[in-house]
């Protein structure tokens, strides 16, 4: 994917991010999801490409905006299926708690599961561990596994959890392995990719979290070097039929190479509230400062890109 296109995409999670953030803590979800939304969409649709969101808000039924289906930007330009998501931990803006960013995801046309809004289990690693992890392998081999791979004692190993009731039990058994559980209220994208990152804290991500989560986070995951596996995991019957119109198999485990194929992969994201990946949204007078992160899966390269922009 051309650079300059990356770039152009760092200003559509920038414009979707400063959106959100005016509504930081505010009570507001739908107005929250809302401005950040309408903001990536009138982006997208200034730039010269044939976009088609592949993973998005949900149905052209649902949303009337970044629907999956949907096609953005001027239809000029090189043809990209796009994972997208405006705000993601939409709570934690509306509630101003820790960890939210706007994130894209692109791709040549079919690079990009397009898979039913449902959940899956995932397990993800950096690097060091992506040959030690197995889907379905007890909790606390795992987590040996990959203590081993990074040259560390299981006590000093923090494995990323958004906080559910239904990991429970999973959180059980992290603490009786000794390892440390680092426990997150909303959006397990960065959560995901955070292993893959050295400086980040985290050392490996396991739980339940949405489906398009799974492919947002492994675009990253791939180009940096890491691995997510995933499987559906369907909450309630409706999950189940979303799966079987889709033809899509619950006890089929994806690598990341499934979930974002070939390597004209771009990642993008801004930071809305501070989180394991990005710093988020900052003030001081007229002027907003963002964080923002771009991995490009053809230069393999990672730019870190903070930009004050001037309120109008």
């Amino acid at each position: 994917m051309d650079r300059n296109l990356a770039l152009e995409f760092v200003r559509v999670t920038e414009a979707a991010a400063i959106a959100a953030s005016k509504w930081i803590g505010k009570g507001d979800v739908k107005k929250a999801d809302g401005a950040a939304v309408d903001e990536m969409r009138d982006r997208f649709n200034q730039i010269d490409f044939a976009g088609k969101v592949v993973i998005g808000e949900g149905s052209k039924d649902e949303a009337p905006e970044l629907y999956t289906g949907e096609k953005v930007g001027t239809g000029k330009g090189p043809a990209l299926d796009l994972a997208v998501d405006p705000l993601e931990c939409t709570d934690s803006v509306a509630y101003g708690r820790y960890n939210a960013i706007a994130v894209i995801a692109a791709g040549a046309r079919g690079s990009l599961l397009s898979a039913p809004d449902t959940y899956m289990e995932k397990l993800a690693v950096g690097p060091k561990a992506v040959k030690v992890i197995k889907m379905g392998a007890p909790v606390k081999v795992n987590i040996e596994h990959v203590a081993k791979a990074l040259g560390k004692k299981v006590p000093d190993v923090t494995v990323c959890v958004m906080d559910r009731e239904r990991h429970k039990q999973l959180i059980s058994q992290i603490r009786k392995t000794g390892a440390r559980v680092r426990l997150i209220t909303d959006g397990d994208v960065a959560g995901a990719i955070a292993p893959s990152m050295p400086d980040s804290g985290i050392d490996l991500l396991m739980g339940i979290g949405a489906s398009a989560e799974a492919v947002l986070a492994a675009t990253a995951i791939k180009i940096l070097g890491g691995q997510i596996f995933a499987r559906f995991a369907p909450q309630k019957e409706s999950h189940y039929q979303l799966l079987k119109k889709a033809g899509l198999n619950d006890n089929r485990v994806y690598s990341a190479n499934d979930l974002a194929k070939g390597k004209t992969l771009t990642f993008t994201a801004t930071g809305i509230i501070d989180g394991p990946l990005l710093d988020g949204i900052r003030v001081y007078g007229d002027t907003i400062i963002t964080h923002s992160i771009v991995i490009r899966g053809l230069s393999g390269t990672i730019r870190y890109i903070t930009t004050h922009h001037k309120e109008k």
